[in-house]
């Protein structure tokens, strides 16, 4: 009966530990923001299957790529660097 005993409090041990983990893991994985959680979405190996069962997914994640490294057009070099309106100074980038 012993034996038992302390084979199931072992397992309870076991499991509440093993509980504790992940919820520790869904609890850190809830603070990462979401550009971060899907950044890398879509590329490598299943990004072929998108583009061959989902073009509309693919050609969405392909814009989107395109949205994110998009630059600022540089200012032409007659342009003001700033614009003052109602006494509040806006830099135009």
């Amino acid at each position: 009966m012993g034996d038992v005993l302390g084979y199931l409090v072992t397992v309870a041990i076991l499991l509440l530990i093993a509980t504790a983990v992940v919820a520790g893991v869904v609890i850190a994985y809830a603070r990462v923001p979401i550009e971060k959680k899907y950044e890398n979405a879509g590329g490598g190996f299943g990004g072929a299957f998108d583009a061959i069962w989902m073009p509309s997914a693919h050609e969405a994640g392909m814009e989107r790529d395109r949205q994110t490294k998009r630059t600022a057009p540089a200012p032409s070099p007659g342009d003001p660097p700033d614009t003052i309106d109602q006494g509040r100074i806006t830099l135009d980038l």
